[in-house]
């Protein structure tokens, strides 16, 4: 009977090694050694499950420290209760658990390194049912349904489930069997000189599974192209180029398998007097030049309603006022941010004859020389630079 070699110098670490070492030795090593990188290997076979009855020994705590102690004899059948005799589980499913995070979730972790399910066998039934493509919506909203939010309902075209077989891709009475080409593994592997190439399987398009008989409105597949209405709710506050995500109104999985998710880009529409910086808005508000000499109070247009606007005497063009909390609002913090006016004094484009006999009187009171309104502007500069 060959001696048993020690479980630290199978894994390649040192006796005090951290479980973060030990967990990740087995991992580079399990990848060389599986059965399925190694077909007809004996040898390799056996390397695995030594390395599976190693990692399982040392990676956990109070087995651990009985072999530290006693060796190899700590899990000898009838070692006592002191040692504690130990039977060690299927070194595939000690590869399952350490890769696919336990519970038999190592389907993805097989199809990345081997092509298919592991330890030979074929994939389970959920792991042939393919979840199906996220799906993108563009969606384009006003600047007030972005700042109250609003109920939308959009119409999609995608594959969904097939009414005819409830989604299974099979006539009724029909079975779902592993598919004969690739064995249930989803994939077939050709070699080519030293290389093996692995390619999706063309009989099950990679599931695994074929239908003796194929549901004849989906043609197998589990899934046709429908029409479908969609309700979402805009939240207040939202900016351009937010996405929502609608779960589970993708494209519907293959056979049953899990739909994916649609995702909603948003476009805020421009708004023909708001400008949006954040949660803070801005307009332009012409008035009067009597107005902005004289000062007093204008009515101001808000996504909120009328607001009231104190203007001051000797306001200038370009003069910016703050209307706090007449803004947007914040995305989940019920905050609202400014509306910001911004005052262009407007210039008026015809005056009456005794408008401009006013008005030239009232700038002879300032001491302005107002030209002859029949020069021209060069004409003008032309005299200010001589």
């Amino acid at each position: 009977m060959s001696k048993k070699r020690d479980y630290y110098e199978i894994l390649g670490v040192a006796k005090n090694a951290s479980a973060d070492d030990i967990k990740k030795a087995y991992r580079k090593l399990a990848v060389k050694l599986h059965p399925d990188k190694n077909p007809g290997d004996h040898t390799a076979e056996n390397n695995f499950k030594e390395l599976g009855e190693a990692y399982e020994a040392i990676s956990d705590p109070d087995k651990r420290a009985a072999y530290d102690r006693y060796g190899h004899a700590a899990f000898a059948q009838g070692g006592g209760a002191a040692r504690g005799g130990a039977d060690f589980h299927d070194p595939m499913d000690i590869f399952r658990e350490v890769f696919g995070g336990g519970g038999g979730g190592g389907g993805n972790i097989f199809e990345q390194f081997f092509g298919g399910g592991g330890g030979g066998g074929g994939r389970s039934e959920r792991e042939s049912r393919q979840r199906g493509s996220d799906l993108r919506y563009d969606m384009q909203i006003t600047l007030e349904e972005a700042a109250f939010g609003a109920e939308k309902e959009i119409e999609v075209s995608k594959p969904s489930a097939c009414g005819a077989c409830n989604g299974s891709g099979a006539e009724k009475g029909s079975r779902v069997v592993t598919c004969h080409t690739c064995g249930g593994r989803g994939q077939v592997v050709t070699s080519r000189g030293f290389f093996q190439v692995a390619q999706t399987c063309p009989r099950c398009k990679g599931t695994g599974q074929t239908v003796e008989k194929p549901c004849g409105e989906c043609r197998g597949e589990g899934r046709s192209e429908q029409s479908t209405r969609i309700k979402l709710k805009i939240p207040a506050g939202i900016e351009d180029g937010s996405r929502l995500r609608s779960t589970g109104n993708g494209e519907a999985g293959v056979r049953g398998g899990q739909a994916g998710d649609l995702y909603v880009v948003i476009h805020v529409k421009e708004h023909d007097v708001f400008e949006r910086e954040e949660s803070n808005l801005f307009c332009d508000m012409p008035i009067h030049f009597s107005m902005a000499t004289l000062g007093g109070e204008i009515k101001v247009h808000t996504l909120h309603g009328e607001a009231t606007l104190k203007i001051p005497a000797g306001t200038q063009s370009g003069t910016i006022f703050k209307i706090r909390g007449k803004g947007m609002p914040e995305l989940g913090s019920g905050d609202m941010g400014d509306l910001n006016v911004r005052t262009v004094i407007a210039v008026p484009k015809k005056l009456t004859p005794e408008q401009k006999h006013k008005l030239q009187e009232f700038a002879e009171l300032l001491g302005d020389e107002v030209p002859p309104p029949h020069k021209s502007f060069f004409e003008r500069a032309k005299e200010f630079f001589q």
